[in-house]
Order: structure tokens, then C-alpha cells, then sequence
């Protein structure tokens, strides 16, 4: 009971807030707020820093990385082709992730009050406040803890001179996907692909938030089925 009473004073820190909503989060969440200036996450300043971060940071600080990663394969003995070869590959397998971290975490429905607490900081955050600028892209130092297992990771599956290599493609991916969807919510697209790239994303905000998961692409959507119909089609029904 106390939970269906619970209102979230959005004047105040938030983040320690939403766990309260119990069962109603799921349902508040998804009410998007459209304004490009976020709420306050934490009293604390120092977490609060880290919870903001402008969008060319995304490339400023991992392309080196991508490149460094991309030299070590080269320089233990892997050819151009052989690098190019394995850099796509790490992108393609990027597109799977980014589909599946969406959908099935990102999306995950939850209702206790860490669970709340965690999903909001992790994703709701943005279906609450979905043009929030600083609040778009991934956290530096987030990505950089998480780089470490999915580095490991990869060692289980190639070879020594291949991971430095696949890595920095999924890398790249990963920058290429964080820097779309920072444009998708605040760029103007002039020409056909973006704009309906935009429009694709968007939708999946503000019209049919349970589909539509690529960000990229809508690839994994058409292999799996969660491709939203267009609003003539529904009309058509």
C-alpha cells in the first residue's frame, strides 16, 4: 500500500526515490518527461559528476583504445586483411549485444526497491528523461570496469594475436552505437537513412516501448521478431 501511495518529488534527488514505486515503477518509467535539462540523480557532487557525460567523450577516449588495440594485432603478426576481417566481425558481434543488453536488461521488469533503484540508473533514467544530453552516452569509467571481463571473455573464444583485434572492433561498435544514439535524440538528419533511423527510435520511446530495441540498425528486430509495425499497418487492423 505504501508504494501505490508513494509520489516521486522530482525536485529532489531521484535515484533513491523510484525504488519506493514498487510495482507502480514500471508504469512511471515509461511516462516520459521531454526536456533537455536532466533531474538532480544524488546529493552527493561527486556521484552526480559521474553520473553526467557529454557525448564527445565517447570517442575522445575509446578510438585510441580502439587503435591501440587494433596496432597490437598488427604488430604480433596479423595482416591488414586479416585485422580488417576481424575488426567487422567485432562490430557484427557488437549489433547482437547492443540488441540483447537492450532487451532483455535494459528492459528486465522489476518492482523491489534495489531492483527499481538499479534499473532506473541503468536505463529508466533515460525512458524518464529520454533527452537528457548528458545522460545519453555511457559513463567512462562504467565502460572501463566492464572492458576488463568482456576482454577475458574473448580470450576464451580466439586466439592471441585475434582478441586485441576483436576487441577493438566491438569497441568500435560499441562507439559507433553510443554516438547514433546521441545523434538520433538531439541531431536534425537531413537525409533519408538517418531520418528514418531517428524516427525508428523515437518510436520505440514514445509510442511502442516493448520493440524496437536496435539502436544502430533494426537488424536483430527483423531476425527476432520485435519489429514494431507502422502506424498505417496498426491503422489497417
Amino acid at each position: 500500500m505504501v508504494a501505490q501511495e508513494f509520489t516521486v518529488d522530482l525536485n529532489k534527488p531521484l535515484v533513491f526515490q523510484v525504488g519506493h514505486l514498487g510495482e507502480d515503477y514500471e508504469e512511471w518509467v515509461h511516462q516520459p518527461i521531454v526536456s533537455k535539462e536532466g533531474p538532480r540523480f544524488f546529493e552527493s557532487n561527486f556521484w552526480e559528476f559521474l553520473t553526467r557525460t557529454v557525448w564527445w567523450a565517447i570517442p575522445t577516449i575509446w578510438l585510441p583504445v580502439v587503435c591501440w588495440c587494433i596496432s597490437m594485432s598488427v604488430r604480433m603478426g596479423q595482416t591488414i586483411p586479416e585485422v580488417v576481417l576481424m575488426v567487422a566481425f567485432g562490430i557484427f558481434v557488437w549489433t547482437l549485444m547492443e540488441y540483447t543488453l537492450h532487451r532483455f536488461l535494459f528492459h528486465i521488469k522489476t518492482k523491489s526497491y534495489w531492483g527499481n533503484t538499479l534499473h532506473y540508473l541503468l536505463h529508466g533514467c533515460h525512458h524518464k528523461h529520454p533527452m537528457d544530453g548528458l545522460r545519453l552516452v555511457f559513463p567512462p569509467a562504467a565502460t572501463a570496469v566492464l572492458c576488463f571481463p568482456f576482454w577475458n571473455l574473448l580470450k576464451l573464444f580466439s586466439t592471441p594475436t585475434t582478441t586485441p583485434s576483436l576487441f577493438g572492433g566491438g569497441l568500435l561498435g560499441y562507439v559507433m552505437y553510443d554516438v547514433t544514439h546521441y545523434y538520433l535524440h538531439h541531431g536534425q538528419p537531413s537525409r533519408e537513412v538517418p531520418k528514418s533511423l531517428k524516427r525508428y527510435h523515437l518510436n520505440h520511446h514514445f509510442r511502442i516501448q516493448n520493440k524496437g530495441f536496435g539502436i544502430t540498425s533494426s537488424l536483430w528486430d527483423r531476425v527476432f521478431g520485435t519489429l514494431p509495425q507502422s502506424k498505417a499497418a496498426e491503422n489497417k487492423k
